[in-house]
């Protein structure tokens, strides 16, 4: 048996030369080379003889290995959004966010709640049919079905923030100015505006999401559904003491100004870090974990 020790290289310049010169020299050995458990490789034909064995042996010395490990080690640490928040925890930063989070969710439910009190208003002022009456709801959900596909492209292009200050100016702005509608059809076009504008509303619970460690996130995103039923349960009283007196315009003025507040305080809301992280925005997803971190008083994850 003849016996060959190559190191790298040389044992693959042997192979090749044997598969370039095997058409002309027949007398050569058929190698196929066949790895080991040990990390050698050798070529055995079917009858076991004209053996060529190949042993390569490792080029790079232990303490090269281990220079390179010990590289790797020294590396400096990283941490992930999700790490950072989970490390912030839940403080005064959550508890501001939870209170804007569920107002705008308050606003959502007082302009949901009051379709049932205004078209039987409509209905006594305008004479109007079954069928007119039902458009009244009708046009507001057909607006919410065409704006959701968009709000969320809106969002995901240009941040949840963005998102949530445009969709509550929109709702905001044709709420208010529907108060004055001369009439069903503008009445109508108005509160399919108010529907696109709604639409967009479900980011704010998206925004509040991201913002809140994994140990508190289903507990505290269920507890948002408890703004939902007090707006509805708001505009009911606010339409017991205004309809009387004032009438659906008014009603309809007055249910739009809580999102006007939620616009003025959404400039103090911060931008979510996992949306400036997956736009390639490291750094300012730092500088919005490092806020919060310092308004709850705690650190940041080392890295």
């Amino acid at each position: 048996m003849e016996k060959l020790f190559l190191v790298g290289k040389e044992a693959q310049k042997i192979r090749q030369a044997h598969l370039d010169d095997h058409s002309n020299h027949s007398h050569l050995p058929n190698v196929s080379f066949i790895s080991s458990n040990s990390g050698r490789y050798q070529d055995l034909d079917e009858d076991n003889r004209g053996t060529l064995r190949v042993d390569v042996v490792n080029p790079y010395p232990a303490s090269s290995l281990e220079r390179v490990e010990g590289d790797l080690n020294q590396a400096p640490p990283t941490f992930t959004v999700d790490q950072a928040v989970d490390q912030i925890g839940f403080g005064k930063f959550q508890l501001k966010l939870s209170c804007l989070a569920g107002f705008a969710w308050m606003a959502d439910a007082m302009e949901m709640m009051i379709l049932s009190i205004l078209s039987p208003a409509l209905k006594c002022e305008w004479d109007l049919n079954g069928w007119q009456q039902a458009l009244v709801t009708t046009v507001v959900f057909c607006g919410m079905m065409m704006s959701s596909a968009i709000w969320g492209k809106i969002s995901d292009r240009h941040g949840r923030r963005v998102e949530l200050l445009l969709c509550s100016f929109i709702t905001f702005y044709y709420g208010l100015i529907s108060a004055g509608a001369p009439n069903l059809w503008w009445l109508l076009f108005l509160r399919c505006f108010v529907g696109i504008g709604i639409g967009g509303s479900p980011q704010s619970v998206t925004l509040y999401s991201e913002f809140l460690p994994s140990k508190q996130r289903a507990k505290c995103l269920v507890l948002t559904e408890v703004f939902w039923a007090l707006g509805s349960c708001f505009e009911v009283l606010l339409a017991l003491f205004v309809m009387p007196t004032l009438g659906w315009r008014w009603l309809l003025g007055l249910s739009s100004l809580p999102l006007l507040v939620f616009d003025i305080a959404c400039l103090w809301m911060p931008e979510s870090a996992r949306f400036f992280m997956a736009s390639g925005q490291t750094r300012r997803a730092y500088d919005v974990l490092e806020r919060i971190a310092k308004e709850n008083g705690t650190t940041m994850p080392p890295g």
